[in-house]
Parts: structure tokens; C-alpha cells; sequence
């Protein structure tokens, strides 16, 4: 990065000259593991190459931002985790008409999602906005740069801004779907988790062989298989890290063991103070005293469990 920006003017102008002449090609990627919580594989792009992302999704996401449903919540602005959970929140109340009935959900998520991804099927998706042929021939760069290994044609790094733009636009065409075609009214996709509210069980059960069927047809996705659940919200409806029951949530068993380790580790008090921000948004008061207490810090909390 350093010797980027030393010459950054030279380096600019070289990266301009490429692309009007369209002798650009994108660099390797520097490969990481990461365990948050499950181990993830990460690839890094270069500076020069992460430059040209950024300037790619400024341009591009405020035009395919107003194509997406309201309730695709991931990496997009004014949205985010916080905005899902109060919006399952909502949706669970509205279902269920102020807990006065029994609400099902439907839970699942996509198998392998960013490493399955079709560059096929994601370029189509793009080409049928985007009528700049040298737009098309930029971002099909972007694209190939990266494969699956042993999946050539398939994938997208997790590094990259530029992929979390894709994937919304990947799944644009599941998410209405559900809303235009299914008619579903109560629906929640955050990445490629997704929650569907109803009032009965059966309406759910006979969804989801067509949701499953359009996934692989349409996207050549899967659905994986050990999480599918249909549940009643009175149970607990495990979603973006948190168990949410009809008025209240509390934080996933896994999740709140994996912050106290490294809370152990890491015992500074902004750190600390950053945990107990996220756990204000659920009913986590025993836990935030229990944290001041251990850790020595003073925080008062009103939300009791």
C-alpha cells in the first residue's frame, strides 16, 4: 500500500491509460483465513485493484439500489443487521396480530452461497441494466478475476466491495420472485439468509419445494440441507445471531460464549463498551452486568431479561 501511494499520481494515470485502452487486467489475491464465527476464507485484491472497486460500486449501487425489495437488508445503506432484527420484530407482531395467533416461520439459507455464485448467470443479470459494452467489459474483468477452486466460472471473493453488490443483484430476482410470484408478504433476506412469516404451517411446507426449485433452476444455488426450519415464533426463531421469541430476543448460546472469550483477550474498554452497544439491541441485561461486573465497567442498562 505504501509503495502505491508514494506514486500514487504515476499509478492513477496508469490505471486510467488501462482502462481507456482496455488493457486492464486485475491482479492476484492475497488469501487469508479468518474464524468469525466459522472459519471463512478471505481474498485480499491489491490497492490499485481495490481503487477501481470502490469507484465501480459508487457508480453502481445507487442505480441497483432502487431495483432491490425493501426487505433485502445486507450492505445496503440505511439498512444493515440492527434494521432486520426490528424488522422480524414487526413482521412477527403484524403475523400474528399482536400475539393473538400463532406465527410460522420458514428459516433457510443458501449452502456454499458466495462460492457458488454462477459469473454466467450474475453477468446476464447485469447486462440486462447495463447496455455500456464497456461497463459490461470492465465488470466481466472484475468477475473472472476470481473462481472457486476447482470450480472454474463459479465465485466471488469475500474481500471484495464490488461482491456485495453482486450478490444483492444475484438475489434480486429471488426476492421478487417471493413478493411478485409466491406473493409473499412477510419476507426477510439478509445476505443469503432468509425468514418467510405466515400463518400457517402447510402454506410453508408447500413453498418450499418451489422455492428450493427456482434457487437451482434459475440460480443454480442450493439450499442447505441441516438448515431448513419451520418453527412457531413462541419457540425461538434462531436469525442473525440472536433467538427471537414473540417479545423479546436474546443473544444465540454460541454467539455470547465466542464474545466473552475474546473479551478475555481483548480487555479494553472500548472494546468492551462496543460489545455491550450490540447487546442493547436484545434483552441481554443479565449479561451486560455481568460483563460490567467482570471487567470492571460501569454501565447501566434499563432493558431487563
Amino acid at each position: 500500500m505504501k509503495r502505491f501511494f508514494i506514486h500514487f499520481l504515476d499509478n492513477i494515470v496508469s490505471l486510467h491509460s488501462d482502462l481507456r485502452e482496455k488493457t486492464y487486467k486485475h491482479g492476484s489475491y492475497l488469501a487469508f483465513k479468518i474464524n468469525d464465527p466459522k472459519p471463512r476464507n478471505i481474498h485480499k485484491a491489491s490497492v490499485r485493484d481495490r481503487l477501481l472497486h470502490h469507484a465501480i460500486y459508487r457508480i453502481l449501487y445507487p442505480y441497483f439500489d432502487r431495483m432491490f425489495i425493501f426487505d433485502s437488508y445486507s450492505c445496503r445503506r440505511g439498512k444493515g443487521t440492527h434494521r432486520a432484527l426490528n424488522r422480524f420484530h414487526d413482521f412477527g407482531r403484524q403475523v400474528s396480530q399482536n400475539h393473538t395467533r400463532t406465527v410460522w416461520i420458514l428459516k433457510a439459507d443458501i449452502k456454499k452461497f458466495f462460492a457458488s455464485i454462477k459469473h454466467s448467470i450474475l453477468l446476464d443479470a447485469l447486462s440486462a441494466k447495463i447496455k455500456d459494452p464497456d461497463t459490461i467489459w470492465l465488470l466481466t474483468k472484475i468477475i473472472a478475476s476470481f473462481h472457486t477452486p476447482n470450480s472454474s466460472g463459479r465465485g466471488l471473493p469475500l474481500g471484495n466491495l464490488t461482491s456485495q453488490l453482486f450478490v444483492n443483484i444475484y438475489m434480486n430476482k429471488f426476492d421478487h420472485f417471493l413478493k411478485h410470484q409466491l406473493k409473499v408478504r412477510h419476507y426477510i433476506r439478509y445476505a443469503d439468509d432468509f425468514v418467510i412469516f405466515q400463518e400457517r404451517r402447510n402454506y410453508l411446507e408447500k413453498i418450499l419445494p418451489q422455492v428450493a426449485t427456482y434457487l437451482e433452476d434459475c440460480l443454480q444455488l442450493s439450499l442447505h440441507p441441516n438448515k431448513i426450519f419451520i418453527k412457531t415464533l413462541a419457540s425461538g426463531v434462531d436469525f442473525l445471531g440472536w433467538v427471537h421469541f414473540k417479545n423479546h430476543r436474546t443473544l444465540r448460546t454460541s454467539t455470547k460464549r465466542r464474545m466473552l472469550k475474546k473479551l478475555t483477550i481483548n480487555q479494553k474498554e472500548e472494546s468492551i463498551a462496543s460489545y455491550c452497544g450490540l447487546l442493547s439491541h436484545g434483552n441481554t441485561y443479565k449479561l451486560q452486568q455481568r460483563i460490567a461486573n467482570e471487567f470492571q465497567l460501569n454501565l447501566v442498562k434499563d432493558d431487563k431479561e
